[in-house]
């Protein structure tokens, strides 16, 4: 089964790998199974029909899954406690307040930009939008602006941060994939990331506010109205909270910059609480007492709020699994060095490569996460073959890529739309546009730093 109708070997293994992405979008697209089912069922698929030996698919199943989720699972677990004690001690409302008081109502979708972006930087993009939408709704009827001037500011906030910004885990596997510097690609993501969520938050939100006119559900923002009279902790620790993982990561960084061969202790202690994990760990741990006991929750509250977000977040860490398991019998089965060879010989962009890669991933499985995942596998062995590739600039390509065009088969599409009360097509005309100006524009500012560093 390893060649077909006299192809070359190479072209006999892109055709099996497309067949079997062909597979897994239309059983979930179409049939609706369970994303890492269907990832596992078309990890099976490929690896047979590439010709690999059953216990060579168990065990790039296996070693895939495991892999992949050896860090990115403690990342997210860690994330979601770090997310859960802000909605609970009312932190995400405070800082919005905050930067709306500052900036004033007439640049009030300016704040909410930035609201999103820090709000983002912690928890995954789902949760942030549970956490912001009752301040979405707040503002607006605050200052009598659109609903989706306010809300689509807000939105390209967390989506950028989401596809791009460390330590999120789709930018995290694309790292790990790649060997990518993590604080090069931090600071990368923030110079690449901010005029890009501007022009798709703030400037293209004025713009479809006034054409897409929307009331936000009125049993929610009933709901959300009572929320406001309560006490808010200060704004200073909460956003200190909320970016401590984010310093503790770049600490180490910088301290393995000036010190590469790692030698004094005050390097590798630097090192140590730079880790992803040892930073949110840390974030977290803090994260009880400035948002928890210090606004005066028990102990027992502090410890049910981080036991019960885990729950919701178990099938978003077996789709990553799955994404990472069919990714592993890519590499395994010989499709990623194929497709390597044939990029290589054709000259391919390699940044353009993998944003194409994983905006065509994207599009068809409707997962930021999966299409991230997924073209790690394809765009790495590339990598290896293409010597001087800035691969901290193919991570932000690859996250760019996994954010177009999000559409019906994506469950952010379907969140949006409910949260602001609009109906498919307007929300093609927003939400759709608004992820599709993410993927592109960010494509051309990282395409435009390359030339430069």
């Amino acid at each position: 089964m390893n060649s077909i109708f006299g192809l070359s070997h190479n072209m006999t293994l892109i055709i099996w790998a497309l067949l079997a992405i062909v597979f897994l979008v239309v059983l979930i697209a179409k049939y609706k199974w369970n994303p890492f089912v269907t990832l596992l069922l078309s990890s099976l698929m490929l690896g047979f029909l590439a010709g690999m030996k059953p216990e060579e698919i168990i065990k790039s199943i296996t070693g895939g899954l495991g892999g992949t989720l050896g860090t990115i699972a403690i990342v997210i677990g860690l994330g979601t406690m770090l997310g859960k004690m802000m909605a609970e001690s009312g932190g995400a409302e405070r800082i919005a307040t905050t930067l709306v008081d500052k900036f004033g109502e007439k640049r009030v979708h300016w704040a909410m930009m930035v609201v999103g972006f820090i709000v983002g930087i912690p928890v995954f993009f789902e949760v942030g939008i549970i956490l912001l939408i009752p301040i979405v709704f707040i503002v607006a009827r605050k200052t009598k602006m659109s609903l989706l001037q306010i809300g689509i500011p807000i939105l390209a906030g967390l989506s950028t941060v989401h596809g791009l910004v460390p330590p999120h885990p789709a930018p995290m596997i694309a790292i790990e994939a790649y060997h990518a510097d993590l604080g090069k690609t931090i600071l990368y993501s923030l110079i690449i990331g901010l005029p890009t969520a501007i022009i798709a938050g703030p400037l293209f939100g004025k713009f479809i506010g006034k054409r897409v006119l929307v009331e936000p559900p009125a049993q929610l923002a009933e709901q959300f109205a009572t929320s406001e009279g309560r006490k808010l902790p200060g704004f200073g620790i909460t956003l200190f909270t909320i970016l401590l993982p984010v310093i503790l990561m770049l600490i180490g960084s910088v301290a393995s910059i000036v010190d590469p061969a790692g030698t004094s202790f005050l390097t590798q202690f630097s090192e140590f609480i730079g880790h992803e994990i040892i930073a949110l760990l840390i974030a977290v741990v803090f994260s009880f007492f400035s948002l928890g006991f210090a606004r005066g929750f028990s102990k027992e509250e502090v410890s049910k709020f981080a036991s019960e977000c885990l729950a919701p977040v178990a099938t978003i860490i077996l789709i990553i699994g799955g994404g990472g398991a069919f990714k592993q019998v890519l590499i395994n089965s010989g499709v990623g060095g194929a497709i390597a060879e044939i990029a290589t010989q054709a000259n391919v962009n390699i940044i353009f490569f993998a944003w194409f890669v994983a905006a065509l991933i994207r599009v068809a499985t409707g997962s930021a996460t999966v299409a991230m995942t997924t073209a790690a596998g394809i765009v790495a062995p590339v990598i290896a073959l293409t010597p001087g590739a800035n691969v901290e600039l193919v991570v932000l390509a690859t996250g760019a890529g996994s954010l177009i065009l999000s559409h019906v088969n994506d469950a952010g599409f379907w969140m949006v739309k409910e949260f602001f009360n609009m109906t498919v097509p307007q929300t093609l005309k927003s939400w759709t546009v608004m992820e599709t100006i993410l993927s592109v524009v960010g494509l051309i500012f990282i395409l435009l730093l390359s030339t430069v560093v």
